[in-house]
């Protein structure tokens, strides 16, 4: 009967285990998985009651939302903000630097390999005197050491520690792209606002002009009266003050509007005495501006966004933190050649190789790894009320616009018929004063009052506009465009 060979043992198995074990700590990752905080909205704004809802016009173009003004000079602006503003660049290149920042953590996966090569001449020599007899011992002459080496360190990610680097510098790019929307958003609005205000000034620079003009007028008239014997020289003198009064208030007006044309050359990335805009006529537009839900806000809005993934960038680091209590294992392998020949390097007697594993584990730190761990957790409790606070802002910034702006359109038509009123009331007291019946100083509290009433629908014109701008910044911008990055994103389970 023949004997049975034995079969002969190899490290299979072992070596499968070895890898089963591997792959199954390497899926292990400590610290809470993240989930998006909750933030409660409301089922509608409280503002929208009696407010229209419009729906856009298929022709407009959403993502350009100023376009929605109908102002070309406008629209050509804003296409510079893109290309020249200098925040909007310094905030791109924040997301590089985030991004590259992810790069460095995912580079943790893998083992870092260095080479090196060496050449070195040594070698000695002297003599001794010893117990009074001369003795001269020489050393063995120089030599050569010849090195090249390739060196592998594989730090293995069992706990976590690096995927969790990962993923909160990830959500941290995320954030840094958030930020960038919010600042294109926030620089966006900012000219469209200065742009109308600008050219609501204008319109009170023409108002002024002509009030001027028809002062001039009323000065003319009275100095006619006074040389008629009908008026006293009270009147004339009355005249040239509210004339002189109402020049200075137009050359005070200057002011404002050159301001806003150098705030508007800095914020197309030019210096304010390398643009100008003159005056035109200026007709006003007031777009229907659908709000949407609430709820909307959580995914449209730029900051919204930033806020929440930071949330989730201070999630990841508590992984971090606690991944510190476990024990950091290192694989090491080390090859390469070594002779005293040069021309012997590379053969094979010269090679040398080495491989090996290390364990390390803090076993005392003072607190110092529960302490971080606390830090870290207490830094994800700030960040979501820090997202849950942009939430709430978001929904009062809805919320102060729809009402000023509702609010504005009934004190606009107020101020129409105020302004309807003070001109038939001065009409009728130049006539009254042309006819002697009258004195001058009728005529220049109504004319104060008329002007006051121009200047003051003139005001509301500019706050209207200002609120809808303010009302389609508050809204996440246009509303058919995508938001900068997804804010209900979910962290993948670990083990």
């Amino acid at each position: 009967m023949p004997t049975k060979k034995k079969k002969a043992w190899r490290p299979t198995g072992i070596r499968t285990w070895v890898l089963t074990a591997t792959a199954t700590l390497s899926a292990c990752m400590v610290g809470p998985n993240y989930v998006r905080p909750p933030a409660d909205a409301p089922a509608a704004f409280k503002e929208t009651q009696g407010w229209k809802n419009a729906q856009p016009r298929d022709a407009a173009i959403r993502g350009s939302w100023w376009e929605v003004f109908g102002d070309a000079q406008l629209n050509a602006l804003e296409a510079q903000v893109d290309v020249s503003n200098q925040t909007l660049k310094a905030a791109e290149a924040r997301v590089r630097e985030a991004r590259a920042l992810v790069q460095q953590a995912r580079a943790g996966l893998f083992p870092t390999v260095s080479a090196n090569a060496s050449a070195t001449r040594s070698g000695g020599g002297g003599a001794s005197r010893s117990a009074g007899l001369d003795t001269r011992n020489s050393s063995r002459g120089p030599s050569n050491n010849y090195n090249l080496a390739l060196d592998a360190n594989w730090e293995l990610d069992l706990w976590g520690r690096v995927r969790r680097s990962i993923e909160s510098n990830e959500a941290s790019a995320q954030a840094s792209a958030g930020d960038l929307g919010a600042a294109k958003l926030s620089a966006q609005a900012e000219l469209a606002q200065d742009y109308l205000l600008l050219r609501v000034q204008d319109a009170t620079l023409r108002l002024l002009n002509d009030t001027v003009g028809a002062y001039e007028r009323s000065l003319q008239l009275s100095r006619n009266q006074y040389a008629a014997g009908v008026a006293g020289r009270s009147d004339v003198v009355q005249a040239e003050t509210q004339l002189k009064s109402t020049q200075a208030l137009a050359l005070d007006a200057g002011i404002q509007r050159a301001q806003l044309e150098h705030a508007i050359a800095i914020l197309i990335g030019k210096a304010p005495a390398e643009f100008s805009l003159p005056a035109v006529q200026f007709d006003a537009t007031f777009p229907d501006i659908p709000t949407g839900l609430p709820s909307e806000l959580l995914e449209r809005r730029p900051d919204i966004a930033a806020a929440e993934r930071r949330a989730a960038a201070a999630n990841a680091q508590i992984g971090v933190a606690e991944a510190a209590f476990f024990p950091a294992v290192t694989l090491s392998a080390t090859g390469g050649f070594q002779s005293s020949v040069i021309g012997s390097l590379l053969s094979v007697p010269s090679r040398y190789w080495s491989l090996g594993a290390a364990l390390a584990q803090v076993v005392f730190d003072a607190g110092l790894r529960r302490a971080q761990t606390d830090q870290a957790i207490a830094a994800y409790d700030e960040s979501v009320a820090t997202y849950r606070q942009t939430v709430l802002t978001a929904f009062q910034d809805v919320e102060d616009n729809l009402a000023a702006l509702r609010i504005l359109e009934q004190e606009a038509s107020v101020q129409d018929e105020a302004v309807k009123a003070a001109r038939e009331s001065l009409a009728i007291v130049l006539n009254q004063y042309r006819a002697g019946t009258a004195n001058y100083l009728a005529v220049i509290v109504i004319q104060a009052a008329a002007l006051s009433n121009e200047r003051s629908s003139i005001t509301i014109l500019g706050r209207r506009l200002t609120a809808s701008v303010a009302l389609i910044k508050a809204l996440g911008g246009g509303w058919t465009e995508a938001p900068p990055v997804t804010a209900g994103a979910e962290s993948k389970p670990g083990g």
